[in-house]
């Protein structure tokens, strides 16, 4: 059984953090190049340092996932097919492709199914009164070289948009160009949070940050700054 690693935080906000790792467990040979593991396919770049940051700057309550996306994918639900990756971004991801249904119910009970249990048993002891759930992408796509994606930074919502739609002016007032449910759509690729948030009926915010932002401690404490005081402006209006 993998659990995320757990930071804990007096402050009712609980972060979390999907694709934070690049780990592979002992057993699981995926069939790639070592070198693939360092680049967005395998881990959201910089997201796990700006979670401990996060928690740090909010005194929140972090759950961070410990096993990297190309293992399983901890924000898809398991019907789909890229819940396992059988390739990213143009790359193939051998070991993926002849998997049992036995040896990929294993990798669900193993790793999927602890990190959301993690998840609902820290909002059932004490419901957050805001969840932050972090992300990282890519400036751009192998498999996509001419798609511009120019946003530092973008907020993913699906049905309930109550803290992206606080979080946006707020951002933009900084002269930040925000991505509204852009690289990525909410509506699409919002498992983890409709499961865990909008299923609860709890606010949200979604955010991804372009990972060129976070490769060194200047950038990951310039996203913290900023973020950190979103949450808490967010937090006072939804009061």
């Amino acid at each position: 059984m993998t659990a995320p690693r757990r930071i804990e935080g007096k402050v009712p906000v609980l972060i979390v953090a999907d694709h934070a790792s690049n780990a592979v467990p002992e057993g699981v040979d995926l069939g790639i190049a070592p070198a693939l593991l360092e680049d967005h396919i395998a881990i959201d770049i910089g997201t796990a340092v700006l979670a401990e940051a996060l928690a740090k700057a909010l005194d929140a309550t972090a759950l961070i996932a410990a096993v990297s996306r190309l293992v399983i994918d901890m924000n898809r639900d398991p019907g789909e097919p890229s819940f396992i990756p059988a390739a990213s971004d143009g790359h193939v991801i051998p070991g993926n492709l002849a998997l049992s249904a036995l040896e990929r119910d294993l990798r669900r009970d193993a790793i999927h199914v602890p990190y959301h249990q993690a998840i609902a048993d820290e909002i059932e002891a004490r419901p957050p009164a805001l969840i932050l759930s972090l992300h990282s992408f890519t400036q751009h796509l192998a498999s996509a070289p001419d798609e511009l994606r120019p946003w530092p930074i973008g907020l993913l919502h699906n049905t309930d948009s109550r803290a992206a739609h606080l979080a946006l002016p707020l951002l933009a007032a900084r002269g930040l160009h925000v991505g509204d449910n852009e690289p990525y759509s909410g509506q699409q690729l919002n498992y983890t949070m409709d499961r865990h948030a909008e299923a609860q009926g709890l606010p949200y915010l979604g955010v991804e940050i372009r990972n060129d932002g976070l490769r060194d401690a200047a950038g990951v404490a310039h996203w913290c700054a900023i973020i950190a005081d979103t949450a808490h402006q967010i937090l006072r209006a939804l009061r």
